[in-house]
């Protein structure tokens, strides 16, 4: 089967656009003037003789109107038929729909709201909190949760801007809030109405969110009985035939803890995560996909082996997927664009961990760049095991090994996710992340005896770099001869690591010439050691100075430990366990030298208003002159689609307004200031 592809004049240089037999650019960069321009794509599909439309993940995957030009074409859409889309893309009919079909649903107004204080009346009435949704919603846009009146009217302005960018219907409705639910979702797929069968997959659990969008998935989920999986699947495929459905969709579910769900919405294309569905069933959702678009219906065998297993197909196994996103964790999730400078994806072989599978579904390759137009998305990054903790483990050792160097990535975050013992255990309410990172992600902290072996394989590296550049080694060491009880000779290269830059936490290391064993003692003030000795054994290191990774063996356990960089300084960038650390390797003489230096001064930024991403400026909420309270909104800043509120840190007058709306934004730069 020959390939068309269509594209910005941005993605030209697009891997899919690369992999595919012919392509077609539809317009310039912003999707509303390209990819969601239907006579545009209709074009591209008559000057090439297409004869299937797949329509991906977004833009107009889920437009009816889309897909009824297509069939009118005589093309095959591959997907649900345009009045299944239509239905269930209007989160308001098909929320009726569901009612008129039994299906558990949420309380909340269902008809279109017109303006902010009809929204805070409705919310009043259906009681605080609630869900303000857009209609045509979907990927987290257009989404607010409001706890009172104010929220509410921001909360309607803001879902109705996004909701006009994305996809281009501003409706509004409101539901009512379920507190501490779980994002449970059934995948199905269909080839009614002519052939009349739906067979439902095992359920993905999506809970791990940040505003509303999804980040870590997996299937099965740790909350559900084979009781409520049953009925939820039942409900599912019950939807389904209410809509004449066939192809791939999902049916999204709200579960609290005591197995009660209502039905969210209906996805009638393929979802982001249909991946660890994939691995746990071994059933390649996409080939069906086109198979149904095709006339044909699904496979007796998959048909009766979901019949016979209760409504549910059969499954082996945990799968776990971690979105990994161009988003700046330590910059609150913002978005970073520019090219990959390096990159190198995980694998099976790589991860070398007995019965873990990894799986990397990506569109980018090192030099591609991440725009500032589209979702920030990366890759799909999967690992399947016989049960979730070794799944857990498996990503947690992937994670260690993805590269990705040029923009700010959440790899950090999705690792600490997976430490989290909350996590570990199944405790994985939609309101994770706001529990446990109720101010943000700062970082990975590792445990002691992590941070020892991180000392040590550092000093170990500056070892080998040494050797392998045929330099001194450790040419800033202090190296002591001692005798064993032998009689024979042992050097020791006695250096300190300071981990947190020039001024962190510094270890005293003492590596054996040998490679086998080291000797680590914290210090305190000055030279002072503060706390035990750790006598480690050393294993076999892996290092190139041409690689990112060093991989080592401190007491039986393997480390993985990528390097970023080091300056003109000498300080060295490593990520160990999803922990970004910067680290100093000195001699005792140079560590003693040292802590006479000053620290650098930091600069006041306090008066000022800084650009958190790149992006543009959407509208200010002040004047100069204007006098500002604390949390009060003084702008908004969109990327990726997505509506930012910059609010005020502090009280003040406004003394000067540096941009214009319209205006593209650079990370930093500086959009008002205030009066001393």
């Amino acid at each position: 089967m020959s390939t068309v592809s269509i594209h910005s004049d941005v993605d030209t240089m697009a891997q899919h656009v690369k992999h595919s037999d012919e392509h077609v650019c539809v317009g310039p960069a912003a999707s509303i003037k390209s990819y969601l321009v239907i006579d545009n794509v209709i074009e591209a599909i008559k000057s090439t003789g297409a004869k299937y439309v797949h329509p991906g993940y977004g833009f107009l995957s889920e437009n009816s109107a889309f897909c009824e030009k297509v069939q009118d074409m005589g093309v095959r859409f591959v997907g649900p038929p345009s009045g299944a889309i239509r239905a269930m893309g209007d989160k308001i009919e098909s929320k009726q729909i569901a009612i008129d079909a039994g299906i558990n649903t949420i309380p909340g107004f269902q008809g279109v709201i017109e303006d902010a204080e009809e929204c805070v009346k409705i919310s009043k009435d259906v009681g605080y909190p609630v869900m303000i949704k857009a209609s045509a919603g979907g990927g987290g846009k257009g989404m607010r949760i409001a706890w009172n009146d104010d929220e509410a009217r921001e909360g309607f302005r803001l879902s109705t801007d996004e909701a006009k960018a994305s996809f281009d219907d501003d409706r509004i409705f409101v539901e009512k809030f379920i507190e501490r639910p779980h994002h449970i979702e059934i995948q199905l797929l269909a080839d009614g109405p002519v052939h009349d069968n739906v067979v439902c997959f095992p359920e993905r659990e999506c809970s791990i969110q940040r505003r509303n969008q999804k980040v870590i998935e997996e299937a099965p989920s740790v909350l559900l009985t084979e009781e409520t999986r049953r009925e939820m699947a039942r409900q599912a495929a019950q939807l389904a035939r209410a809509v004449g459905y066939s192809s791939a969709g999902t049916v999204e579910f709200l579960c609290d803890e005591k197995q009660n769900f209502y039905f969210l919405e209906m996805n009638t294309r393929l979802q982001v995560e249909h991946p660890v569905t994939e691995m746990i069933t071994n059933v390649d959702l996409v080939q069906h996909m086109l198979e149904v678009a095709a006339g044909h219906p699904l496979p007796a065998d998959l048909v009766k082996a979901c019949a016979d297993n209760g409504g549910v197909v059969p499954f082996k196994g945990w799968a776990i997927e971690s979105r990994i996103y161009a988003e700046d964790p330590f910059r609150g999730f913002l978005p970073s664009t520019g090219p990959l400078l390096s990159y190198s994806e995980p694998t099976t072989e790589g991860v070398d961990m007995p019965g873990v599978t990894v799986r990397c579904d990506s569109g980018v390759v090192e030099g591609s760049d991440i725009s500032m137009f589209y979702d920030p998305m990366i890759s799909k990054l999967v690992t399947y095991a016989d049960t979730r903790i070794n799944a857990i483990d498996g990503m947690r050792e992937a994670l260690n090994q993805y590269v990705i160097k040029g923009v700010g990535h959440n790899t950090p975050f999705c690792a600490s996710v997976c430490r989290n013992e909350s996590f570990r255990k199944g405790d994985t309410p939609t309101s994770f992340i706001d529990t446990h990172y109720p101010e943000g992600f700062h970082g990975v902290e590792l445990k002691e005896e992590e941070t020892v072996a991180l000392a040590v394989s550092v000093a170990a590296i500056a070892r080998a770099k040494s050797e392998v550049l045929d330099s001194p080694p450790l040419p800033l060491s202090s190296s002591e001869v001692f005798q064993t009880e032998n009689g024979e000779p042992v050097v020791v290269d006695n250096v300190i690591v300071t981990l947190g830059g020039h001024h962190g936490q510094s270890y005293a290391v003492a590596l054996e010439d040998a490679g086998t064993r080291a000797q680590v003692r914290k210090l305190g003030e000055g030279m002072e050691y503060d706390g035990d000795v750790h006598t480690l054994d050393l294993g076999p290191m892996d290092y190139s100075p041409m690689s990112s990774l060093a991989k080592t063996t401190v007491d039986g356990s393997n480390k993985v430990i990528q390097i970023f960089g080091e300056d003109a300084e000498g300080v060295l960038s490593v990520q160990m366990e999803g922990s970004v650390i910067d680290c100093v390797v000195r001699s005792p003489d140079e560590f003693a030298l040292s802590m006479h230096m000053k620290e650098p001064p930091v600069v006041d930024t306090s008066l000022m208003l800084l650009s958190p991403m790149p992006g543009k400026l959407i509208s200010y909420a002040v004047e100069v002159g204007d006098a500002v309270e604390l949390g009060q909104e003084l702008c908004v800043v969109e990327a990726m689609k997505m509506q930012n509120v910059q609010r005020s840190e502090r009280r003040g007058v406004v003394k000067s307004i540096n941009c214009a709306v319209g205006d593209s934004l650079k990370v930093d730069q500086v959009l008002l200031e205030f009066e001393e």
